[in-house]
């Protein structure tokens, strides 16, 4: 009787701890930092391309890593993610990317993104992580 219960709460925490990991989501649609500096050049202020234009290298990085929302303004292609903004601006003949944190870049570039991205400090934007804004 006893080593049935034992079977019975072992299976049972297995499962309730296979339950927690699939509801967790995982990165919950994270800006694909890794691929980006496994793709472009590191610089001091991001990633650069020297030889694509900033549209070509935001169709690439969505592309690769689907975005939640994106736009566009003086030249510059902003992809956002879960808990970042991906920026890729003209530089040179060619692109640098930058990711920063979702509500430091929307502030920054509040000109270009507001109205077609949700303002993090607002009731309806969800992107904050697990469990914020629910």
């Amino acid at each position: 009787m006893k080593s049935s219960r034992l079977i019975r709460g072992a299976v049972a925490a297995v499962l309730g701890t296979l339950l927690l990991t699939a509801c967790s989501g995982g990165d919950g649609n994270a800006a694909p930092r890794g691929w980006i500096s496994d793709t472009y050049d590191a610089s001091g202020a991001g990633w650069t391309d020297p030889d694509s234009r900033p549209q070509e290298v935001a169709d690439a990085i969505h592309g690769h890593s689907g975005s939640l929302d994106r736009t566009t303004g003086d030249g510059m292609h902003f992809l956002r993610y879960a808990d970042d903004m991906v920026t890729v601006s003209p530089r040179a003949g060619g692109s640098l990317v930058e990711i920063e944190d979702y509500r430091s870049a929307y502030n920054r570039h509040r000109r270009h993104v507001y109205g077609v991205m949700p303002d993090p400090d607002s009731e309806e934007f969800r992107g904050g992580g697990p469990g914020e804004g629910k």
